[in-house]
């Protein structure tokens, strides 16, 4: 009897050691996500080329400071936002879409509160002067989202960061715009695909509301372009973007 009651509490030792465990796991795992890291990935082509679809990445959620957004399920119990500081133009950032605070949104901050901003025949003004541009590289998709090369220039803003972006046409939808000024409080947010990104440029997103910031875009961590099944092991060697793994984003 003595040896059965032993072996009947070892295994109860067992199974709340286990079950402490995973409760100290995943309050660790909350832990970083709230305040350190968050993965997210890349479902649309609005951030080529720099993000391609298929691309995960993590973001810093600690760069900005901490919000509502900050926290699972954007729970309100920070007011504001506490330890905050603004993105530099040029950062890729993740945000929460000010129409509706669930769906995240992830761009490039190109104006800062009191900015003037203005594309006109496809050139970015940036308070009144013409951000530099030049020819590059022409760009490929890999994923079978269009076909043939794509025209690429590298912007470079006043403040020397440089990126580049995806120009298909001088007199799109979103290649005249008016003079957006950027409230205090607010950033201004584009896609890299320029001719392709629903971004602060059009009414339905606007400006960002500082409150809605999540992080920075830091580092990717994988890429695939999509050619490849889960189980489809055969196919990982084509499907994954090896050439992408852990670069750092720009």
């Amino acid at each position: 009897m003595k040896k059965q009651a032993v072996l009947v509490r070892s295994r109860s030792q067992g199974v709340w050691e286990t079950a402490r465990t995973l409760v100290y796991a995943v309050a660790i795992a909350l832990a970083v996500r709230t305040f350190l890291f968050e993965p997210f990935n890349i479902p649309s082509g609005s951030m080529k080329p720099t993000l391609l679809v298929g691309d995960y990445l993590f973001v810093s959620k600690f760069a900005y400071g901490y919000s509502r957004h900050s926290l699972p399920f954007s729970l309100p119990l920070i007011d504001g936002r506490i330890f905050g500081s603004l993105p530099e133009r040029g950062d890729v950032a993740v945000f929460k879409l000010p129409s509706d605070n669930s769906t995240d949104y992830i761009k490039r901050i190109i104006g800062l509160p009191g900015d003037r901003l203005q594309v006109r025949e496809g050139v970015l003004y940036l308070n009144g002067e013409p951000v530099e541009r030049e020819e590059a590289n022409a760009f490929y998709d890999d994923d079978g989202s269009s076909n043939g090369a794509l025209h690429r220039l590298e912007e470079s803003l006043p403040s020397g960061k440089t990126y580049q972006v995806l120009d298909l046409a001088d007199q799109g939808s979103l290649d005249n715009t008016q003079v957006y000024t950027v409230p205090e409080g607010y950033v201004f947010a584009m896609g890299d695909n320029r001719d392709n990104s629903l971004d602060s440029r059009v009414p339905s997103v606007g400006p960002i509301p500082v409150e809605n910031l999540i992080g920075r875009a830091e580092v990717l961590f994988f890429s695939t372009n999509g050619k490849a099944r889960f189980w489809e092991i055969w196919n990982w060697p084509e499907a994954i973007r090896f050439h992408r793994l852990f670069r750092l984003i720009e």
